[in-house]
Order: structure tokens, then C-alpha cells, then sequence
């Protein structure tokens, strides 16, 4: 699986298919009399975020999993922080890291537009990101929607709830058995620095080319960003698990989807059988849309997705 992208600490598509929790509350159309043209504002705006940036596209799709990962899925990573109120945007697994929230901004301007206080900003991300997977050549699904968001953020569960890229198979086993996960897009330098200097179970050749990006001294071109995908690395597809048993992954925890254990055979399934991945990837994304969304009379409707009304 590949796109342009923002950094991202790993988090393989593989150990969504853990993810077992529903919503019964959330719905294809809940806004087909509140807010009918919901789905064609949000896409043409995302359309015309990635036209222009064709990473961003990834980066949508992060900002998605990072909201529904701490918490659920409520927009609480969108919320800044102020003088008295500290959000998550700042967590470890966040800073310097996630992005995009610009374009969420423009998006939500334009479907209050539409229909003004009606639509949730936590509902726009599920709907961008999906949005974001097929403009970049990936699968359809159909996105539910009903979800609220909500009034406050955990800065701490943030720091918590999101594994790092230094994490064991059984750790990300561990984390995404309740959650969620999907990989795409790019990562800092910072993040796989040990692997590529320190691992043997890594490509030679590989290693090579990701070090003269990545100089073994820390504080040295920490910032600099390096594909998931090296093979196609602007599209959508299989390459990534390919990558994978040619130990080629990027990240630690990358590879320890393919190092000897329990989740080698669908590595090397996803990477014969594409669409077998496509049609897990679509059930996985709405597994994980499904994490405890707030409804009904929980939360709010934010006006302004950074800040509650």
C-alpha cells in the first residue's frame, strides 16, 4: 500500500482486521434530508486540497486514524490548544508529525455553507479520508456517519493509545485488537534511523539509500522525510507488503509485520492477491470509523473545528 504522505509512525492495515467493535448509531444517511450535497462539498474540497499537494491525501487519512485511535472517533484531535486547555495536537505521536488540518478547516467552512451547524467535523474526517483513498487510486466504501464531537481532548491519551515505530508484533497485536490501524505515506527520519544503521533484518541496498537521506547522527536531518513505498510512492496498491518480504520495510514495526510470525501468510497474501487487500482495507476502514463515536445527545457540532462552541 503506498500514497504521498505526511510523516507517519507505522501503523499497518494488517492489524486493522482486529479491530471488532460497530456502531449501530452511525448511518449511510444521516444527512440525506439535513445536509443532502454533505458527500460532493467534502469530496470536491478534498479533491482540490490534493490537486494541489498530492500528499495530503495521506495525511488526511492519518489525521483520521489519530483522531479515532485516543478516544474514538469524535474530532478531538482537530481542537487547539489554548491558554488554559491543552489538546492533543502536541502528543508525542502527533508533534511535527500530523498535518492537514488546514484543509479540514476549508472543508468544514464550505459544507456550513451548505447547511450550517449540522454536520460534525469528526463525520468530515471519516468522509475525507475515504475521499482522500480514492482520489489516490484505492477503494471505495460507504462512509457512516452520525458522529458528534467532542468537547474536550486527552493530551495524555494520545501519548498512550498510539504505538511507536519501535514497537514488537505483539505490542502492535496487543494495541490494534481493540482499535485500529493503516499505513501510508512517509516517515521522519527520527523514525527509522536505529533500523536502517542498527537491523539485520533489513535489505542491504535498501539501507544504503535510506541513509544518505538520513545521516546516523541524531539532530542530523531529523526532518527529513523518506517513503513507506519506495516503489510507488504516489499511488495505492499491494507494493508496500511486497516491500515487506524483501525486507524492505521502513520501520521497525514495519518488518515485524513479516520477521517469522503470526501475520507472515496475510503479508504474503496481500501481496499476491491485491484485491484481497482492497476488500480488507474497505472492511477495516469502517471497522475503524465504528471506534466509540459520540451521539445522539453526546458532545456537540462544532462551529470552528479547532475549538469547542
Amino acid at each position: 500500500m503506498a500514497a504521498a504522505a505526511s510523516s507517519f509512525n507505522t501503523f499497518s492495515l494488517l492489524l486493522l482486521l482486529f479491530v471488532g467493535s460497530s456502531s449501530a448509531q452511525l448511518s449511510t444517511n444521516f444527512y440525506s434530508k439535513s445536509c443532502p450535497n454533505v458527500f460532493t462539498t467534502v469530496k470536491s474540497a478534498v479533491g482540490s486540497a490534493i490537486s494541489k499537494e498530492r500528499r495530503m491525501g495521506a495525511s488526511l487519512l492519518r489525521l483520521f486514524f489519530h483522531d479515532c485511535f485516543v478516544n474514538g472517533c469524535d474530532g478531538s484531535i482537530l481542537v487547539d490548544d489554548t491558554s488554559n486547555f491543552t489538546g492533543e495536537k502536541n502528543a508525542a505521536p502527533n508533534r511535527n508529525s500530523v498535518r492537514g488540518f488546514n484543509v479540514v478547516d476549508d472543508i468544514k467552512s464550505k459544507v456550513e455553507k451548505v447547511c450550517p451547524g449540522v454536520v460534525s467535523c469528526a463525520d468530515i474526517l471519516a468522509i475525507a479520508a475515504r475521499d482522500s483513498v480514492v482520489i489516490l487510486g484505492g477503494p471505495s466504501w460507504k462512509v457512516k456517519l452520525g458522529r458528534r464531537d467532542a468537547r474536550t481532548a486527552s493530551q495524555a491519551a494520545a501519548n498512550t493509545s498510539i504505538p511507536p515505530p519501535t514497537s514488537s508484533l505483539s505490542n502492535l497485536i496487543s494495541s490494534f485488537q481493540s482499535k485500529g490501524s493503516h499505513t501510508i505515506g512517509q516517515a521522519r527520519c527520527t523514525s527509522f534511523r536505529t533500523r536502517i544503521y542498527n537491523e539485520s533484518n533489513i535489505d542491504g541496498s535498501f539501507a544504503k539509500a535510506r541513509q544518505r537521506k538520513c545521516p546516523a547522527t541524531s539532530g542530523s536531518g531529523d526532518n527529513n522525510l523518506a517513503p513507506l513505498d519506495l516503489q510507488t510512492p504516489t499511488a495505492f496498491d499491494n507494493n508496500y507488503f511486497k516491500n515487506l518480504i524483501n525486507n524492505k520495510g521502513l520501520l521497525h514495526s514495519d518488518q515485524q509485520l513479516f520477521n517469522g510470525g503470526s501475520t507472515d501468510s496475510l503479508v504474503r497474501s496481500y501481496s499476491s492477491k491485491p484485491s484481497t487487500f482492497i476488500s480488507d482495507f474497505s472492511a477495516a476502514m469502517i471497522k475503524m470509523g465504528d471506534i466509540t463515536p459520540l451521539t445522539g445527545s453526546n458532545g456537540e457540532i462544532r462551529n470552528n473545528c479547532r475549538r469547542v462552541n
